[in-house]
């Protein structure tokens, strides 16, 4: 017996006519009322009754259909549910991060762990300010978010829609700055009131804006700093600095080929670092197999 047989008696049952049930169900009507005929012999009874007009079910036709609508339910239940999961298994991950994380981070940790073929960047997302994931997690345009957050407490004033998350590293935001002609750093903290460090700074309400402001506030000694320009991105501010453009914080991570081979330099010692978790954000709404996989496979922390 096929499924097929069972939904040609459904079409029939519910038409009472054998034409339009082959044309519902898109076979010539010889076709299906050989199937039908085949149903019959291979359950023993006749299950309709050809004498009226329109044709009926015979009372063992009754009670057959209801098992076929049960059968053929169940059928497409456990197939939609096979497709969904296949799906999810082949499925990437759509991962929203900030460039500076998705150069500097991203590829060692998939090396170290060997998630690389299961995690996708999601490259439109380099542009975005922080609030930015969490609206894009919230409409499913992707799967997770990597991002900074404030190690200390700070006052965000950024919606993490009850979002869940995962610590998966630690950076810090390092004061650094250039070189003059002579050799010597550009600008040095804490600088003084009668001349102010030339400062990229980040917008005052982004996140790492309000996070570097509030760990400032925080410090015995205050920096004297004159703001250049507010720029969004890390990326951004390394390169204006490398062309000599006074001072600003940048994720050590980010810089540090750029200490190394001597294109920047430390403008303060740890003093003035700023601690930075990265957290991996996802929303409660996003389920399928291979991302609640993924999260369950990461390291536990606060979610």
């Amino acid at each position: 017996m096929e499924i097929r047989w069972l939904e040609d008696f459904i079409a029939l049952a519910r038409t009472r006519h054998f034409s339009r049930a082959a044309d519902e169900q898109h076979v010539t009507q010889p076709t299906f009322s050989r199937r039908i005929k085949l149903l019959e012999e291979e359950m023993g009874v006749t299950l309709i009754n050809r004498q009226t007009l329109p044709l009926s079910l015979t009372p063992a036709g009754e009670e057959f259909l209801t098992l076929c609508e049960q059968v053929t339910e169940r059928v497409r239940l456990t197939r939609d549910r096979v497709r969904e999961i296949n799906a999810g298994q082949q499925r990437r991950i759509m991962l929203a991060a900030p460039q500076s994380l998705l150069t500097h981070f991203l590829p060692e940790w998939l090396a170290t762990s060997g998630w690389q073929a299961r995690l996708q960047p999601y490259l439109r997302a380099t542009t975005w300010v922080a609030s930015d994931y969490f609206q894009a997690l919230a409409r499913a345009e992707c799967d997770l978010a990597l991002c900074y957050w404030p190690s200390e407490r700070c006052e965000l004033d950024i919606d993490t829609g009850n979002c869940f998350y995962r610590v998966v590293g630690h950076e810090r935001l390092i004061p650094v700055t250039s070189f003059t002609a002579n050799g010597e750093p550009s600008a040095l903290l804490p600088g003084s009131r009668q001349a102010p460090l030339p400062w990229l700074a980040y917008p005052k309400r982004s996140l790492l804006g309000t996070v570097l402001k509030t760990h400032l506030a925080r410090l015995s000694q205050s920096a004297f700093l004159t703001v250049q320009s507010e720029i969004s991105h890390a990326v951004s501010i390394k390169e204006l600095l490398a062309l000599g453009y006074g001072m600003s914080w940048l994720p050590e991570r980010t810089v540090q080929a750029e200490l190394a081979n001597g294109t920047l330099v430390r403008a303060g010692d740890s003093r003035w670092d700023v601690p930075l978790e990265l957290r991996l954000y996802r929303h409660p709404s996003q389920h399928h197999a291979g991302l609640d996989t993924f999260w369950n496979e990461l390291p536990s922390s606060r979610s």
